[in-house]
């Protein structure tokens, strides 16, 4: 195209000197010809001409100077810019460095000696600034207190004899995210009948790596009426819990978050947001039968499934195993046989002690 609009161009001038050309022969022949009309007529040829120079496909000087300008302009703008980032952040980096870098100073404002004094006043700083965040992510990671619980209650109020540590995001709820609502955290089903039939029998308590913020909002509704208060914790050991271990319950979906105690925990597979999900009524039916069974240590049931893809799935497997045993020892003893099996009362304890078996 610019090819095309620069012959374009050319026709026009050639055929703008050819009518000059003509005009001044015809104005000469008739003697009526005047210098200023000549004068005007190629004043008129010259503006054609600076017009087709800026045509597409003809060099412009003018317009490379001035983008040559213009990048100039830019890249002066960019360095500015640099400039004034680098010294905000040089002036934040100080700032912060005043500010937690000075001593401490007790109730009269007076400094309080440490043992970064004997340095020299940079180093002093930035020593304990260092100190400063190394100990505030030191307090983050590790728990705030030794007991993470209070004491459990006496009589005559009534503790729950068991401990259930159960982690909150996908395991409780799920979270989702529209462009209409925002986030919105999802309840498993199950939820509600799980609160309602363990209360009697575990403390409950919500495990968590999620911020304190949105532990809160999530937690929201998940208290069961006349239940135990569920209480948010993020605890690395459950030898922080104050409870005894032998009566700890962790579940998880992530083998990683009970490890420093393998035989204390039992891992859900993660839930997808399914309404179909059917884990929470297994597990409410897992863990009232160990409540009931009167386990002395949780951790010799739990080690039993600690190797199974899928712990309740291995459960309600070997719970109808029992049921179909439990059936025909019932009709043995209705047609006046002797049983073979073992009593109703001994069939709980075969739930953990066949694990090891298969």
């Amino acid at each position: 195209m610019a090819a095309t609009a620069a012959a374009r161009g050319a026709r026009i001038a050639l055929a703008a000197h050819r009518a000059l050309a003509a005009l001044s022969r015809a104005v000469s022949s008739s003697g009526a010809g005047t210098s200023g009309t000549e004068a005007v007529l190629q004043e008129r040829l010259r503006q054609q001409q600076a017009g087709l120079e800026g045509t597409p496909g003809r060099p412009n000087p003018g317009n490379e100077e001035e983008e040559q300008r213009r990048k100039q302009r830019l890249a002066a703008v960019r360095r500015l810019a640099l400039r004034l980032a680098g010294l905000l952040g040089a002036g934040t980096g100080i700032t912060i460095i005043y500010i937690f870098g000075s001593n401490a100073v007790d109730e009269h404002g007076a400094k309080v000696p440490d043992e970064f004094d004997g340095d020299p006043v940079g180093i002093q700083q930035l020593r304990r600034t260092y100190k400063y965040f190394k100990d505030y992510r030191q307090m983050i990671i590790e728990p705030t207190s030794a007991k993470l619980l209070p004491d459990p209650l006496r009589e005559p109020y009534y503790q729950p004899p068991y401990t259930l540590v159960i982690e909150l995001t996908d395991v409780l709820l799920h979270p989702e995210w529209s462009l209409i609502t925002g986030w919105r955290f999802k309840k498993r089903p199950g939820i509600d009948s799980l609160l309602q039939q363990l209360a009697p029998l575990y403390e409950i308590v919500i495990f968590t790596s999620e911020t304190g913020m949105v532990c809160a909002a999530m937690g929201k509704g998940l208290k069961p009426k006349g239940g135990p208060s569920l209480s948010p914790i993020h605890p690395q050991d459950i030898s922080c819990l104050n409870r005894d271990p032998a009566k700890v319950v962790v579940v998880d979906c992530r083998k990683e978050a009970f490890c420093l105690q393998p035989y204390n925990g039992l891992a859900l597979r993660r839930w997808d947001g399914s309404s179909d999900d059917r884990a929470l009524y297994d597990l409410t039916a897992f863990l009232k039968t160990i409540a009931l069974s009167g386990v002395e240590d949780v951790r010799s049931v739990l080690e039993n499934y600690a190797l199974e893809d899928d712990p309740l799935a291995a459960f309600k497997r070997r719970r109808s195993q029992l049921e179909e045993e439990e059936q025909q020892r019932l009709a043995e003893m209705a047609q006046g046989k002797k049983p073979t099996g073992l009593f109703l009362g001994a069939l709980a304890g075969r739930l953990w002690a066949r694990s090891k078996q298969q």
